[in-house]
This record gives C-alpha cells, sequence and structure tokens, in this order.
C-alpha cells in the first residue's frame, strides 16, 4: 500500500465489508424491480440475507474456521509446554520469544490526551504479558506508525511500551516500532530477534488475523532455522446457544467485518 492510497481506504473499506457491500446490493436490486421485477427480488432477497448472515457471530464463525482456517488458541499442554522453556531459559540467553504484533494506534485519544492503542493493540497487549508472566518468556511488540498517519506520531510500539510500564508494570525486551503492516512486522522484528539468538517465537495477534501473520513470518523466517507458534486471542465465545449465534448483534458485524477485511487483505496480498 501506498501513503497516497492510504486516505482512500476507509471509504473503500466502508462499500466493500459488510453492512455496506449488503446496503450497495439492496439499492441495487430496488433500482432493478420496476424495469427487471425478477432479478430485482432476487437481489433484494440476496441483500437481505447478507445483511442477516453478516450480522451474527455463527457466520463469522465460519468466515474464521473454513475460510481464513484460524488455527486454534494455545491448550493446558501448550502453555505447559512454554512454562517450561522459560524455566530452561531462565538463567541464560533466551532462544524462546513472545511476539505481539500491533492492532492499531489512536495518535491522540481524546481522553488521555496522549496517543494510545486501538481496542485490538491493548487486546493484544494484554494477552502478550498474560502470556509472559505465565510462562516466563520474554515479550516483544512490533508496530511502527500506520499508513495515513503522519510521519509525527509516535510509533505504537512505543506507546505499548509506556502501557506496558505504567498500567502493568510489565517490561518489553524487545521494542521493533518501524513496521507498518504485516509483512513488515515479520521482516522487521524477525531481523531484531535473530540478533538476539532466538530461536523460536509465540506469534500473538488476533484470531482473524492470525492466518495472514503466521503466513508472513514463516516466509520470512524461510531458511533460518527458527519456528513459529501461533498463539491466537480473540476467539469467539463457543458457549453461547445455536439460535443465539445465529441472531443479529454488533459483536457478530463486528467479527465479520474484520474476517471480510482480512480476506481481502489475504486476496490483496498484504
Amino acid at each position: 500500500m501506498s501513503d497516497s492510497f492510504a486516505p482512500y481506504l476507509p471509504y473503500l473499506l466502508a462499500v466493500v465489508l459488510p453492512p455496506g457491500v449488503f446496503i450497495v446490493l439492496l439499492l441495487i436490486g430496488l433500482r432493478q424491480l420496476r424495469p427487471r421485477r425478477g432479478l430485482g427480488l432476487v437481489i433484494v432477497f440476496v441483500a437481505c440475507v447478507g445483511l442477516w448472515l453478516g450480522s451474527t457471530t455463527g457466520f463469522a464463525w465460519v468466515a474464521q474456521s473454513f475460510v481464513l482456517k484460524a488455527p486454534p488458541a494455545l491448550g493446558p499442554l501448550d502453555l505447559e509446554a512454554l512454562r517450561e522453556q522459560g524455566k530452561d531459559q531462565a538463567k541464560g540467553d533466551p532462544k524462546v520469544a513472545i511476539v505481539v504484533l500491533g492492532g492499531g494506534l489512536i495518535p491522540r485519544s481524546p481522553d488521555y490526551r496522549l496517543s494510545d492503542l486501538s481496542p485490538a493493540g491493548l487486546q493484544r497487549l494484554r494477552y502478550g504479558i498474560w502470556l509472559s508472566r505465565t510462562t516466563g518468556l520474554p515479550l516483544a511488540y512490533s508496530g511502527g506508525i500506520p499508513w495515513g498517519l503522519p510521519s509525527s506520531a509516535t510509533p505504537e510500539a512505543r506507546v505499548a511500551e509506556r502501557i506496558a510500564q505504567e498500567e502493568y508494570g510489565a517490561k518489553l525486551r524487545w521494542v521493533e516500532d518501524s513496521a507498518r503492516d504485516t509483512r513488515e512486522n515479520a521482516g522487521r522484528t524477525i531481523a531484531l530477534l535473530r540478533q538476539a539468538g532466538i530461536r523460536k517465537i509465540v506469534l500473538v495477534t488476533h484470531v482473524w488475523h492470525m492466518p495472514r501473520a503466521q503466513r508472513a513470518f514463516t516466509d520470512a523466517l524461510a531458511g533460518t532455522g527458527i519456528q513459529v507458534q501461533p498463539a491466537p486471542m480473540g476467539l469467539l465465545n463457543p458457549s453461547r446457544s445455536a439460535l443465539e449465534a445465529w441472531l443479529p448483534s454488533v459483536e457478530g458485524l463486528i467479527e465479520n467485518r474484520l474476517a471480510w477485511r482480512e480476506w481481502l487483505g489475504r486476496l490483496a496480498g498484504q
């Protein structure tokens, strides 16, 4: 992506992501009712079904599981294995590191009058800190100035470093503050961690972002011998009833937008 295109991205996404894409389709169908009634009714029906399904967590789960093919969350055995690795390297140089990928930056929060992380970035940072404390593994955060923001903005990783220290009493071992997208997250973080002798990366990001992030890190790690273990977070709650999962909700709309955006990002090679 280029800086010249970045300002127009929100408008494009508003049209191609739910509910915008289905609203546009509905308007097209209504326009076709008079000249082509049958075609218009079909388009209106498809648009209404899309508006409903695109606002349900059930459809979002289908998109995450079968379209994005997201990996499962870390289980008890995974956490126990990571704890053992944390104990093994406690007295020497680290060989395993937790890497949190940036999730967005608010250049100046109206609440704090400071640069802040987006809700997604805060969720990832919190999970990374919890995982670090649970396993004893050192923590890294990768995130620069996102596309479209001025170069004078504070890099996301530096904001995360401040929040981790001031609000969680946690320290980031490594701070990668120049990456602007997932590919740059992978390449620049790996270059930083290789110098520290890291041989395994525990990768933290949202479940809908994990397939693309894992692919980017796997490609960047080719030939290095470094392993990557996905640690997705933000998975949909499996305990809700089947009927509730297929009812429209704000959560469902948000999760579907994120899944669709990720799928489009994969098609675009970002």
